[in-house]
């Protein structure tokens, strides 16, 4: 069994929320010293100049608590519409990192879009009010029309230095701020929070090994990486831009669950922290990793590495699919489940870097094993075909991949 590092194992402890008793006179004089209190300006753009005002370098569209890019031409094209009809739309807000340079705390997809629509990026499709303009790029706009749209202005609201005396108040005060403007409109996932609240140096490393090109080639993530893994399926080749357009479609990427299938399989390694909900294990085990030194940092990102590679070296592509039963007219049927699973992926990926050791004894066993994991799939299909996560299914699991990779380690 695989061995935590020195600086990985968590001293895992129940935090109870304080609760903190003061005189009115206190809380008043917490309030007038503007202890917790963030200090403002507003501003209007022409859109005509947003342009501009973005590839000016003064600012900086995704700071780490941003989420991916997330709209599609429609929802572009309604902004787009809401600016040609006069209604008003939501401020965008800022965030003052030194004089004149700013990170956008929320407002990037407004940005962009405004940015892409006078580029003549996409054209217009879905409008209600406006058919008549749907087909048509900017510079396809009737002239009356284009002056129109010119004329309107994007408000935001500038959060100053001012705000926050330290640079780590500046970035609780930042995802603070990032959370509470959020809470409406498209709801954040579970990774795009943790990114928003709990960013640090695991979550940015997590963030990093997302982008590996197994783990994409595994999820069907777009990465140009990963071609070479499959060029006896490819008729076609990409090229970068090809890849940025799918990346922004892919549910994955967009709702930065990539990242968080790197956070679970470090999260897996201290596995008795999992106590009610999964997500609230996960948020606890990223506060606690952030914490991590560098040096154990390095280690794990090199572990990570090791083990998806030898998933696919493995397993192929199919390395965290189900063989599944499926009823069909003709009876019962085995096959593939249409996609990798994290039912699969948690427990399986554990034991791999538990034997990472054995790595060329078992790969040079691997169609023997390949061909054998579906017998071991059909005879513990009740283990692993519902949808139960807590920590005894997962430990279960494990156990169960221990056994079947113990028979060809020790032959």
């Amino acid at each position: 069994l695989f061995m935590l590092l020195p600086g990985e194992k968590i001293q895992w402890t129940k935090e109870d929320v304080p609760i903190i008793t003061a005189s009115d006179t206190k809380i008043n004089d917490k309030y007038l010293t503007g202890e917790v209190r963030i200090v403002t300006e507003q501003a209007r753009y022409p859109l005509d100049t947003i342009t501009g005002m973005v590839s000016s370098g003064k600012y900086n569209l995704m700071p780490t608590f941003q989420r991916r890019h997330r709209w599609d031409n429609e929802k572009k094209s309604r902004l787009i519409e809401s600016f040609i009809m006069n209604v008003p739309i939501p401020p965008i807000f800022l965030y003052e990192v030194e004089f004149s340079q700013y990170e956008v705390m929320d407002g990037l997809q407004r940005l962009s879009t405004i940015c892409d629509f006078y580029a003549d990026r996409f054209t217009l499709t879905g409008l209600k009010l406006w058919p008549e303009l749907n087909g048509k790029k900017y510079s396809e706009l009737p002239e009356m029309v284009r002056q129109g749209i010119d004329r309107r202005y994007l408000s935001s609201i500038i959060l100053l230095q001012e705000s926050a005396k330290t640079p780590e108040k500046a970035q609780e005060m930042k995802q603070l701020v990032f959370e509470r403007i959020n809470s409406g409109g498209v709801k954040l996932e579970a990774q795009e929070t943790r990114n928003a609240l709990y960013n640090g140096s695991m979550n940015q490393l997590c963030t990093k090994l997302s982008r590996d090109k197994y783990l994409c080639a595994l999820f069907g993530i777009p990465n140009i990486e990963t071609l070479d893994l499959f060029e006896e399926e490819q008729d076609f080749t990409y090229d970068s831009e090809t890849v940025e357009k799918e990346l922004e479609n892919n549910r994955l990427y967009r709702s930065m669950y990539d990242v968080e299938l790197v956070l679970r399989f470090f999260a897996m390694r201290n596995l008795e922290g999992y106590q009610n909900q999964f997500s609230d294990f996960l948020d606890k085990y990223l506060i606690y990793a952030n914490e991590f030194g560098s040096e154990t940092l390095s280690e794990l990102s090199n572990i990570f590495e090791t083990t998806i590679s030898f998933a696919f070296q493995l397993f192929g592509k199919y390395a965290f699919y189900l063989w599944r039963c499926r009823k069909t007219q003709n009876g019962l049927k085995w096959g593939w489940y249409e996609r990798p699973t994290t039912t699969v992926y948690d427990p399986l990926m554990v034991v791999l870097s538990e034997i990472s050791p054995q790595k060329e004894k078992l790969l040079d066993k691997s169609k023997k094993i390949r061909e054998d994991i579906k017998l071991f799939y059909q005879e513990n299909y009740g283990v692993f075909e519902g949808r139960n996560s807590n920590r005894s299914d997962i430990e279960k699991r494990i156990a169960l991949y221990r056994n079947f990779m113990k028979n060809y380690i020790e032959d």
